[in-house]
Order: structure tokens, then sequence, then C-alpha cells
């Protein structure tokens, strides 16, 4: 089995930051990446970042500049660091792994969620 546990939401005012962790242990042959989504009340998940085993990054356009993704591969550790928050980046915040437990078993995993509230 593998396990996807976050850490570090909160409540934050306005431009404040946050850094969010989610370690991934458990039977784990290879992640091909990692990446933070959201879900905001009513809304559809979105991807928020992305990185891959290459160190590729990717970012949805309303968090370029702000937010920066960055891991540890020894600890199968991936960061989400948020600066200059805004009410709108209010969401639950979702660890996803895309990993193979196996060479021919390749899924994707999610985190339990944590909530990051952006408000005065």
């Amino acid at each position: 089995q593998v396990h996807l546990v976050e850490s570090g939401g909160g409540l934050v005012q306005p431009g404040g930051s946050l850094q969010l962790s989610c370690a991934a242990s458990g039977r784990i042959l290879s992640i091909l990446a990692m990446g933070w989504y959201r879900q905001a009340p009513g809304k559809q998940r979105e991807l928020v970042a992305v990185i891959t085993s290459g160190g590729t990054t990717n970012y949805q356009d309303s968090v370029k500049g702000r937010f920066t993704i960055s891991r540890d591969t020894a600890k199968n550790t991936v960061y989400l660091q948020m600066n200059s928050l805004k009410p709108e980046d209010t969401a639950v915040y979702y660890c996803n792994a895309d990993l193979r437990t196996t060479i021919i078993d390749r899924r994707d995993y999610w985190g339990q969620g944590t909530q990051v509230t952006v408000s005065s």
C-alpha cells in the first residue's frame, strides 16, 4: 500500500505565506511525478503545480510567480511554497503522486487533503 500524508494547511491573511508538505510512503518502486491540486467549494478539482522525476515543473497560470513546487527525492516528499496568498486561493489542497509499485503497476495516489483558508 501507498500513503500520502499532507501537512501545512491553515488560516492565513491575504498576502501571507504557507508551505504545504506531502510525504509518500509504502511500497514504492519509483515516482514519476508529484503534484498539488485544489478544490474550492462548488468548483472542480484543478491542478495547481506538478514536478516530474526529471525536475520539470508546471504551474497553473493563476499561481505562477507566487507558488513554488519542490521535492526531496530521498524522502519521497513534495513541497508547495505559497506566497502572496489571495482569498481566491482558499480551497482544500490535495497531494497527488503518479508512481509505480511494480514494473507494471502504475497509478495515481491521493492524499486526504488539507484546508487552506486565506482571509482577513
